[in-house]
C-alpha cells in the first residue's frame, strides 16, 4: 500500500504525526568529511603564481600559467580522490576506484612545482628536488587511492554490478532531496531529512553485502525515494514562500513514515539473511550427520 503526499507516493506507514517515535539525532550517520580544510588550501596556494607570472619575461609567464593549471587540476582530483575513498570506506562491499585520482594529483603537484621552479639559467636540480618533495608530501597528506576491491569475495559481480547501479541512481536521488530541502531554508528539517538519508543508507549497505537483498529492496530504492526526492522539491517551493506550519507538519510526517517503512524493511532483509544462514547451517549439520560426523 502507499499514500500520496504532493502527488506521488511514498510506503505506507503504521504510525502518524501522534504516534510516531521521536526523531533520531539528526546528527545520526553524518561523518565530517576529509575533502575540505587541507584540499581548500591546494586550489588556494597556487594564486601567487599567478601574480609573479605577469610580472615575468614571456618563458616566466608561460611556466607559471602552466604550473597553476598544473597545480589546480591536483588540488581538483584530490578532492574527488578523497570523496571516492569516503564512498569506498563507507560500503562494505566496494570495487576500487577506476582510477587513482589521488596518485594522480599526487604526480601532478610534483610537476606543477617543477614547473614553478624550473629557470633555463639555474639547471635542473632545484625544480627535480621541488618535484620529488611536493609528490612524497603529497601522498603523505592524503595517502593513495584505495587499491583492491573490498567485500568481493565469492560475490557474484553481476548481481553486485546491478546492486552497484542501484545504489548509485538511490544516492542521486539522495542529493536532490538534499539539495531541494536546502531551499527551504529551515535547519530543522534539514537535520530531519539527513537523519532520513542516513536510515536509506543503512539499507543500502544492507543490500551491498547481499545481492540477492535487491529484489525485495529495489522499490525502496527507486519508486519511493523519487517520490520522496519529488515531495520534498514540491513542498520546499511552497514552504519558502508561504511559511505553512500545515504543510511543514505534513511533511514531517511523511518523512516520519518513510523513516518508519525504511528501517523496517532493513531490519526484514537482516531476518530474511539470518533465516538463510540457520537453513545453511542446517543442512550442512544433516549432511555431516549423514556422513557419519557428529559434532
Amino acid at each position: 500500500m502507499a499514500q500520496r503526499y504532493g502527488g506521488k507516493f511514498s510506503p505506507q506507514g503504521t504510525g502518524g504525526p501522534k504516534d510516531a517515535p521521536p526523531p533520531k539525532n539528526p546528527f545520526h550517520g553524518k561523518t565530517r568529511t576529509r575533502a575540505g580544510g587541507r584540499v581548500n588550501f591546494l586550489f588556494i596556494a597556487p594564486f601567487p603564481l599567478l601574480f609573479s607570472a605577469f610580472a615575468s619575461e614571456p618563458v616566466g609567464l608561460a611556466l607559471n600559467l602552466a604550473a597553476f593549471g598544473v597545480l589546480i587540476l591536483a588540488a581538483w582530483l584530490t578532492r574527488e580522490g578523497l570523496k571516492a575513498q569516503e564512498a569506498y570506506e563507507a560500503r562494505r562491499v566496494a570495487r576500487r576506484p577506476a582510477i587513482p585520482r589521488k596518485i594522480f594529483a599526487a604526480v601532478l603537484t610534483g610537476a606543477g612545482l617543477f614547473l614553478a621552479g624550473f629557470a633555463p639559467e639555474a639547471g635542473l636540480l632545484n625544480p627535480v628536488i621541488f618535484a620529488v618533495l611536493g609528490t612524497v608530501l603529497h601522498s603523505f597528506a592524503f595517502g593513495l587511492d584505495p587499491l583492491s576491491d573490498k567485500g568481493m569475495e565469492g560475490v557474484d559481480t553481476f548481481q553486485q554490478d546491478r546492486v552497484a547501479h542501484a545504489v548509485d541512481e538511490a544516492e542521486k536521488h539522495l542529493a536532490a532531496m538534499k539539495d531541494a530541502i536546502l531551499r527551504a531554508g529551515d535547519r530543522k528539517l534539514e537535520a530531519r531529512v539527513d537523519a532520513f538519508q542516513a536510515t536509506a543508507r543503512e539499507m543500502f549497505r544492507t543490500v551491498e553485502q547481499d545481492p540477492r537483498d535487491l529484489t525485495a529492496a529495489r522499490k525502496y530504492l527507486g519508486v519511493y525515494l523519487l517520490g520522496a526526492r519529488d515531495a520534498t522539491a514540491k513542498f520546499a517551493d511552497i514552504y519558502s514562500r508561504t511559511r505553512d506550519a500545515g504543510v511543514r507538519a505534513d511533511y514531517e510526517a511523511l518523512l516520519t513514515d518513510l523513516e518508519q517503512n525504511f528501517a523496517a524493511r532493513t531490519n526484514s532483509l537482516l531476518l530474511d539473511d539470518r533465516s538463510d544462514l540457520d537453513v545453511e547451517i542446517e543442512v550442512l549439520r544433516e549432511r555431516l550427520q549423514r556422513e557419519g560426523v557428529r559434532s
